[in-house]
C-alpha cells in the first residue's frame, strides 16, 4: 500500500527542510543537494523521494542528470495555512505593544 505523506509530516524533517532552502534559489542534482550533508547518499535521496511525493520538490531531467527544483505552487499552499496564524499573533503582539505603551505613558 502506498500512502501519500503529507506536506507538514515532510517539512517536519530538519533535513528536508534545508534541503528546500538549498533548491529555493537554484535546482541541483541529488550529488550536488548530498554532498551538503554528513550523511549517507541513499539518506538523501530518500528525504528527496518524500519531498517530491508531497510535491514540494519537481523533477526535471537533463541528459543524464535530474534535477530538482522548488514547487512554488506547494509551498504558497503551506504558507496560505500559516498565514491566518500568523495574522493572529501579530494582533496579539500589537496589543501587548499598546498596553506596554499605555502603561509606559501612564508611568511618567
Amino acid at each position: 500500500m502506498n500512502l501519500r505523506r503529507d506536506v507538514f509530516q515532510a517539512i517536519a524533517d530538519p533535513t528536508r527542510r534545508a534541503i528546500l532552502m538549498l533548491v529555493a534559489s537554484q535546482s541541483m542534482t541529488a550529488g550536488a543537494i548530498a554532498a551538503n550533508f554528513d550523511t549517507a547518499r541513499p539518506t538523501v535521496s530518500k528525504h528527496l523521494q518524500i519531498l517530491t511525493e508531497c510535491e514540494l520538490l519537481k523533477q526535471e531531467q537533463s541528459g543524464r542528470e535530474i534535477y530538482y527544483h522548488l514547487n512554488p505552487k506547494k509551498m504558497k499552499e503551506i504558507a496560505d495555512f500559516i498565514e491566518p496564524f500568523r495574522q493572529m499573533w501579530d494582533d496579539r503582539f500589537n496589543k501587548l505593544e499598546a498596553v506596554m505603551q499605555q502603561y509606559k505613558t501612564k508611568k511618567q
